[in-house]
Order: C-alpha cells, then sequence, then structure tokens
C-alpha cells in the first residue's frame, strides 16, 4: 500500500530529503517506513565521464609511484552516477552512510586498497568488508591521493593558506607525463664521406618511432656528416640494433636519455614565504582556525618563543617527514612526523606545527566539492561524508 503525504516539511526533522517534495510511506506490520522516492533530479553520467573530470582536475601521472590512485573499485557496467559521497577516508561507517545515501560513487582521498589483497570476503578484515559490500551495492570507489597532493590548487595549496597571504610553490617539481615530443633518448654519431649515409638514413627513416636529422660539419680530419636521431623507449633497441652494424658508426655513437620536463607549478609539499611575517603564537592560532581545530601540537624550535618571527613556512598534507626533511624553513606544518624527524627540526632552530594526519587533508574536500560540481556540470550531486572524522582525538 502506498501513500503520498504532502510537502516534506514534516519529515525534514528526521530525513534529509534533497530534490523531492514527496516521499514514499510503506506500512509496515510494526512500524511505518519513509523512503525517499527513486526519482532524481540529478540527471547523471556514465561512470567513465565521471573518472575522465576526475583525471583532469588530477592527473593519476602527477602521483607518487608507490601510490594507488585512480578508479580502484568498479562495478560492471552499466553505472549512471547521479549521486558522489567525498570523505578522506573510506571506513565502514562511511560506507553505510553512502549506501544510505544512495551514492553510486565514492571518492576516498585516502586509497581504501593500497597493501595488495589477497583475497575478498564478507567475513575478512574491514577493508576487504568494505570493498565486497562496494560491489555488492553497485558503488564505484576512486582515490585521488598524491595526485590531489602534486597538482596546483590541491591539498598542499589549500593547506598553504593557514599562514595568510604568501608566496607559494611546490618544494620540488613533479615531471610531465610525456618526453619531449614523445621523444624518450636522442642518438648522435658521425660519418665521414667513405661511409654509404644513403642507405643508413633511408633504414633509419623507415623505423616507427623515429625521426633523423643531419648536417655537415666540418672539422680537422675533414668534412663530416653528424646524425641525430630522435626515438621513442620502443624504437631505441631497433635503431641500436641498425647502427651497430656499421664499426664506424659504432665507435662515435652516443646515446642520451632525455629527461620529462618539470611541471613549474606542481609537486609534493610547498613552501610558503610570507607577505607578511607573523609570530609563532600567531601562526598557530591561524592555523587552527584554518583547519577548524580547538588544538594542535607545537614544537618550538631550538632558541625559539612563540613571539619568535615566522618568515617561511613549508607544509606537507599528511606524513610530512620524507617531503619536509632537511627543508629550510622558519615552521613546518604538517600532520605527523616521528618522534626523531621533529628533533631534527627544532634542532636547526625550525618549529614544528603537527595536527594529526587526515585533519590536514580533510578540508580541502569542501573546495573539491565545489570544483566537482562545476566539472560535473550539476549532473552529479557531490555530497560530503557526514560521518569521516580523525581517528584520534584529544581527550
Amino acid at each position: 500500500m502506498l501513500l503520498l503525504l504532502p510537502p516534506i516539511s514534516r519529515c525534514l526533522s528526521a530525513f534529509s530529503l534533497r530534490n523531492s517534495n514527496r516521499v514514499r510511506c510503506l506500512v509496515h506490520p510494526s512500524s511505518l517506513i519513509l523512503r525517499p522516492r527513486n526519482s532524481r533530479t540529478h540527471s547523471g553520467m556514465e561512470l567513465r565521464a565521471v573518472v575522465s573530470a576526475l583525471e583532469k582536475l588530477a592527473p593519476p601521472s602527477l602521483a607518487e609511484s608507490w601510490d594507488n590512485v585512480g578508479l580502484l573499485v568498479e562495478p560492471s557496467p552499466p553505472l549512471i552516477v547521479r549521486s558522489m559521497l567525498l570523505t578522506n577516508d573510506l571506513t565502514e561507517a562511511v560506507l553505510e552512510e553512502a549506501l544510505a545515501k544512495k551514492a553510486d560513487f565514492i571518492l576516498s582521498y585516502h586509497p581504501p586498497i593500497f597493501k595488495a589483497l589477497k583475497r575478498l570476503r564478507s567475513t575478512g578484515g574491514w577493508k576487504e568488508r568494505v570493498i565486497v559490500k562496494a560491489l555488492e551495492g553497485r558503488v564505484a570507489v576512486y582515490s585521488p591521493h598524491t595526485a590531489c597532493d602534486c597538482v596546483s590548487g590541491g591539498v598542499n595549496d589549500w593547506l598553504a593558506k593557514a599562514i595568510g597571504p604568501a608566496s607559494v610553490s611546490p618544494l620540488s617539481h613533479s615531471l610531465s607525463a610525456q618526453f619531449p615530443g614523445a621523444w624518450a633518448h636522442r642518438l648522435e654519431f658521425s660519418v665521414g664521406s667513405e661511409t654509404d649515409l644513403g642507405s643508413i638514413l633511408a633504414e633509419l627513416n623507415s623505423l616507427q618511432g623515429a625521426a633523423v636529422h643531419s648536417h655537415t660539419a666540418r672539422s680537422s680530419s675533414g668534412e663530416q656528416t653528424r646524425v641525430s636521431v630522435n626515438c621513442t623507449a620502443p624504437a631505441l633497441t631497433q635503431t641500436m640494433q641498425l647502427l651497430s652494424r656499421e664499426s664506424a658508426i659504432y665507435r662515435t655513437l652516443q646515446v642520451l636519455q632525455l629527461s620529462k620536463p618539470p611541471i613549474p607549478d606542481a609537486g609534493p609539499g610547498r613552501m610558503c614565504t610570507l607577505n607578511d611575517p607573523v609570530t609563532i603564537a600567531t601562526a598557530v592560532q591561524r592555523i587552527k582556525t584554518h583547519l577548524r581545530l580547538s588544538h594542535v601540537r607545537l614544537a618550538l624550535g631550538a632558541h625559539c618563543t612563540l613571539d619568535s618571527l615566522v618568515k617561511s613556512m613549508a607544509v606537507c598534507a599528511g606524513s610530512g617527514s620524507s617531503v619536509l626533511n632537511g627543508v629550510a624553513a622558519d615552521l613546518y606544518l604538517t600532520g605527523e612526523m616521528s618522534h626523531h624527524d621533529v628533533l631534527d627540526a627544532v634542532a636547526v632552530g625550525t618549529s614544528v606545527v603537527l595536527c594529526d594526519h587526515s585533519n590536514s587533508e580533510r578540508g580541502f574536500l569542501s573546495e573539491l566539492r565545489e570544483a566537482l560540481t562545476g566539472q560535473l556540470q550539476g549532473k552529479v550531486e557531490v555530497q560530503l561524508s557526514e560521518t569521516d572524522r580523525d581517528p584520534l582525538e584529544i581527550v
């Protein structure tokens, strides 16, 4: 038996119902259970289109080599994504929230699959259970993690705003996903007039993935032709085999490995040079306000007081030891560092603020939500998790 009720203002205290002005009331033998109607105003997008949009915001090529980013859980197609839930960590509580909200897609900043899983069981560990339930509920799971750390306008740029107006740049630079012109290597050699260069150039030009350039040069030994061959990584072996047949060429052959160019505004961590220096006490207060925290942990650098000035701050979302180690700055801001790394920083006069791992990341999700709403053209409802939180509390 179905009963259509008037406007949902009567039910808002018990339910968060969006994009509907009616609810379905199901009569149950023991009680009445109200459920949202299935119709939604968000038209939705095909899963692959959503993934493509996410990859444009934070290209997976920016992620660290050890990381596991991208689409991690993919239900069998077709899957139309109408509702997305953003979370810092995909716990069992967050998954239950996603299922209750009928989300089709979970963006988890941290990858729920990091170390290899050898089996997936509903009776296994909590990560196994999360993946099994996500697949059973036809919920896709995506993680941007360190790609979102490194990209311009990502997590670290958000964290850098904590200190106030400053000049901000990456601590190191990510490399482009492609080699210049797609060439991975350059081979150079010289040949004299006695060598049949025409046939060699013809064979080189016939190779797929190779581009040949030559010019005449004069030297003390006479006139020579200098040849340069740009080639892709797959074409390198074939090029070498061809040139090795000519001993005169092989003796002068140089092989250069081309470097991928750095990306100016992308990379791990950020260095912030403040427009106007502030005291450590002021910096700490600004950080707490930005992160919406009542407490952080502070280690004062050697010979520093709360009134010491901060002219520069290095930040790294999450665990910052490996990124911040050895960086010259008045202040470090990160989620966590090892005891001994904090001691090393303090010894050289650098103060350290620790706010716990996910507290240095979670606030960015609000900015990401706005960016995604635009990137997905309003076709997908993007919500923030209400149950996601740092597992550590100050008591």
